[in-house]
């Protein structure tokens, strides 16, 4: 039996695991069953991908599959790194709407609301350093 991390001679008997036998490798102290095969195939790889861009959560598609979520987001970022570009900024402002509730801790309760418009106008574009200002959107709430 070899390892299958630094193929070394030197393994032995380290319990079982699903009813499968472990080994240990006694030069790495690496543990593997060499029954397992846990590569999927080409296929099953895309129809994950498929079906997390048409909306599923990778705990659907991990469930439907039998397979980690994990795995699934690995995939998809495999896929996504294969097969797309990131996109240039096309633009010179950028507007960013930021959706987060706020309040007034230990005060009266007279002003509540949500949602910051941040406009970002890049000063440096090969820094990433932008300049920005925000405007406060919030909705006046009825005292109880």
């Amino acid at each position: 039996m070899t390892c299958k991390r630094c193929n070394g001679e030197k393994t032995v008997k380290a319990g079982m695991v699903k009813g499968d036998q472990r080994y240990k490798c006694k030069e790495c102290n690496y543990q593997f069953v060499p029954t397992r095969n846990r590569n999927k195939n080409d296929n099953t790889k895309m129809t994950a991908a498929w079906l997390y861009m048409h909306g599923l959560s990778l705990r659907t598609i991990a469930k439907f599959l039998s397979v980690t979520a994990s795995g699934v987001l690995k995939w998809v970022k495999k896929f996504a790194k294969d097969n797309y570009e990131k996109p240039a900024p096309h633009s010179e402002e950028v507007i960013v709407e930021l959706d987060e509730m706020w309040h007034y801790l230990h005060s009266k309760k007279i002003k509540c609301g949500y949602g910051r418009l941040i406009v970002a106008i890049p000063v440096n574009l090969s820094s990433g350093s932008v300049e920005g200002e925000t405007l406060i959107h919030f909705q006046k709430c009825m005292n109880d």
